[in-house]
């Protein structure tokens, strides 16, 4: 074979993989492009969570730094995307004080949710003999004085949405609602004597983030 033909060779395999590689940077740029105009038409929004309300068996301070806390609340989630469906991922639901952990996490089941869907849990939350930080001790003391104190329900989980029959990756969900808890069994602040326990409607809007 000649030099000739052999230089004629390669520079034909050079511009073989040159227009392969300019084929798939095209394709890739299109799949993008796709993507990103059906992401835009759709305008995907975050579910909207509220804090509807509490029920409160038990919630105390046993000691200067000790919480114990039994509560039921209602939390309610929609789906405002007409086009969009939600599964959500082993949602966890606990509460903190002053960004403390005080009850033990409770999982509410995977679920579906559809297009403008609503979908409402009441759980369950826990937590006995729970120690506060000492700094937090002092504000511990004022809102006992006051004879409440204000908690965050947190829900934390993962979610994937659903686009026809597209479903995307999973994603973190934070969910932040603050609440003011009264301490005691009694009807306090318009609460609502429920058996042996005392309702209080919140109706507080949560703050989402999905990352």
């Amino acid at each position: 074979m000649s030099v000739k033909e052999c230089t004629h060779h390669k520079e034909r395999k050079k511009k073989l993989v040159q227009r392969f590689c300019g084929c798939l940077l095209i394709l890739l740029f299109i799949i993008l492009l796709t993507i990103l105009i059906i992401w835009a038409v759709l305008q995907p929004k975050k579910p909207r969570f509220t804090l509807q309300d509490a029920t409160i068996f038990n919630f105390n301070v046993s000691a200067p730094n000790i919480f114990s806390t039994t509560l039921q609340i209602s939390i309610s989630s929609r789906n405002p995307n007409s086009r969009i469906g939600i599964y959500y991922d082993n949602l966890d639901v606990f509460a903190t004080y002053r960004d403390q952990q005080i009850t033990y996490y409770t999982v509410i089941p995977a679920v579906y949710q559809g297009h403008k869907d609503v979908n409402l849990w009441s759980p369950f939350l826990y937590g006995n003999n729970v120690p506060i930080a000492p700094f937090n001790g002092p504000q511990l003391k004022e809102d006992q004085a006051a004879g409440a104190v204000w908690l965050t329900v947190k829900v934390s989980g993962r979610v994937r949405w659903k686009v026809g029959t597209v479903i995307t990756g999973r994603y973190h969900l934070h969910v932040t609602c603050p609440a003011y808890i009264p301490f005691g069994n009694t009807p306090r602040y318009g609460g609502i004597v429920v058996g042996n326990a005392v309702k209080y409607q919140l109706s507080q809007r949560c703050e989402v983030t999905a990352s």
